[in-house]
């Protein structure tokens, strides 16, 4: 029998732990009104960004910077994420999940038309998800693993059915491998697009500047604004200085120890997120491949220090956050103990140990300074290799070339980079990855999220790594802007409804 599932909360403690993001604590009464006047339609609105996508094609290429403005604005599918984290239909009018969580059923909405004018039918979802699951080099291949087949019975049905119970399937579709393309489209997606979302590509001046337009043919309700152009400031300063000029409507990203260098002319919003500021140990290579190396690196250092340096954030002791499920406070796990680090490292032969740390550029110097200085009080000398993010994907995400390493993986439900011992990560821990296994066939989602917080706990325990604080995102909005999201824009950004007025 099925189940009518149109709005389906990830699970219960999830939707617990979601909140009403509140203006920073900065923030003074008297500042900027969250009330704008009427709206413009002929307004574009300009978002100041710090990483720039290395080129558009979501298909064939990773990471959060490509799809922060393509998913939902660009590119859609059969079901989306709202900021509180619940699963609800977008392409697809209504959806039916099987009480053995097998079969999955859904109906598309009416008039959904590609930017090149051509009507969607489920004949692209099936061509889409087919590449998907069939292609190992499309983005979510690995999410697919599980799909037996996906099947039209008409031109508006679509039918997927899973080999086994998979409990992040749908949730997977809310990403880049539930996105629908043309069946067939030969566009270049690295520099062009051909997707069925409200905003159209306009035009990308590579290293600067990224504009869409609105789509006036979109099969939904039109987005507010004729332009949102995304201007890409990597340096923390200068963006802060863009915004005060009145060159940025919006300002993500706005680093903790400048905001208030904003709060007169804008309205700062905090919001919480998946991110996870992860310290990446090279589990394959000595000495971090001895477990005692890494506790003593994690012994080492002093969180709420550093999150007191950092501006924004909270305490995480392992690999699954607050907001997904599975999440534990592991506190317990480790703390600060510099005199038991040198112990170990000392029990490791490891006591002159000098490593490198490879960092994007765009993260700053905050952490590694911090690391440096903790890490030289229990003898550890630590090098700085700060690279930009193309020579970071390259040697460090692929290569798997380096000893530490300083990210924010800001994916949700991302747990299972632990469970594959291929990842950039290289642990390798078979207990691990046959907790994740059980949790993704579970079918209960209660269940599944305590098979996961056991593999979570073991993750920790093993010191695969370090993460460093759970990220908070601080936002400033200008007052002539409203509806802009709050809630983990490091990850995506939903335009549609965002508005801009004329006048203060």
């Amino acid at each position: 029998m099925l189940r009518r599932t149109r709005r389906l909360a990830l699970i219960s403690a999830l939707a617990a732990t979601a909140v009403v993001l509140s203006a920073c604590s900065g923030t003074p009464e008297q500042g900027p009104s969250a009330s704008p006047g009427k709206p413009d339609p002929d307004a574009t609105l300009h978002v100041g960004l710090v990483l720039e996508p290395s080129n558009l094609d979501i298909r064939h290429t990773s990471g959060a910077a490509i799809e922060q403005i393509l998913v939902d604005n660009i590119y859609e599918g059969l079901v989306t994420r709202t900021q509180e984290n619940e699963i609800e239909g977008r392409l697809a009018s209504d959806y039916e999940v099987s009480d053995d969580g097998l079969s999955y059923t859904f109906t598309l909405n009416d008039g959904i038309l590609f930017h090149d004018g051509t009507a969607l039918t489920s004949a692209d979802v099936v061509a889409s998800y087919e590449t998907v699951r069939t292609d190992a080099t499309v983005q979510g291949n690995a999410e697919f693993a599980t799909v037996a087949s996906v099947t039209a019975p008409d031109a508006t049905t679509v039918e997927i059915t899973l080999s086994e119970p998979n409990q992040n399937f749908l949730f997977a579709l809310t990403g880049p491998a539930g996105l629908v393309f043309k069946k067939g489209d030969k566009t270049d997606l690295k520099t062009a697009e051909n997707g069925t979302g409200p905003f159209t590509l306009e035009r990308w001046n590579k290293g600067s500047t990224i504009t869409f337009a609105r789509n006036d043919d979109y099969w939904g309700e039109k987005a507010g604004v004729a332009e949102v152009e995304f201007q890409y400031i990597p340096d923390f300063t200068a963006g802060v200085n863009a915004a005060i000029a009145g060159d940025v409507d919006v300002l993500t990203a706005v680093d903790p120890n400048l905001a208030s260098q904003l709060e007169d002319d804008f309205t700062l919003t905090k919001g919480r997120t998946t991110d996870k500021a992860t310290l990446a140990f090279n589990n394959k290579k000595a000495p971090l491949d001895d477990v005692r190396v890494r506790e003593a690196l994690r012994l080492a250092i002093d969180h709420d220090a550093l999150i007191e340096a950092v501006g924004a954030g909270t305490t995480l002791y392992g690999p699954i956050p607050e907001l997904d499920p599975g999440y534990e406070d592991l506190s317990d796990v480790v703390s600060y103990d510099p005199e038991k680090a040198k112990e170990l490292l000392a029990e490791a032969g490891q006591e002159d140990l000098e490593l490198t740390l490879t960092i994007p550029t765009f993260y700053g110097t905050t952490v590694p300074k911090v690391l440096i200085s903790d890490f030289e009080k229990v003898g550890v000398t630590l090098e700085v290799d700060s690279v930009e993010f193309p020579a970071w994907l390259e040697d460090v995400y692929t290569n798997h070339d380096y000893d530490l390493s300083f990210v924010l993986h800001v994916e949700p439900r991302d747990f299972g980079n632990f469970a594959n011992p291929d990842y950039y990560f290289g642990y390798d821990n078979a207990e691990v990855q046959d907790l994740y296994a059980q949790a993704q066939a579970e079918v209960d989602p209660d269940k599944s999220a305590e098979l996961l917080a056991q593999a979570a706990r073991l993750v920790s325990e093993d010191h695969a790594a370090d993460w460093l604080y759970n990220g908070e995102t601080i936002t400033a909005v200008s007052p002539i802007v409203a509806g802009f999201p709050e809630d983990s824009i490091n990850s995506r950004i939903n335009l549609a409804g965002v508005t801009v007025s004329a006048e203060k």
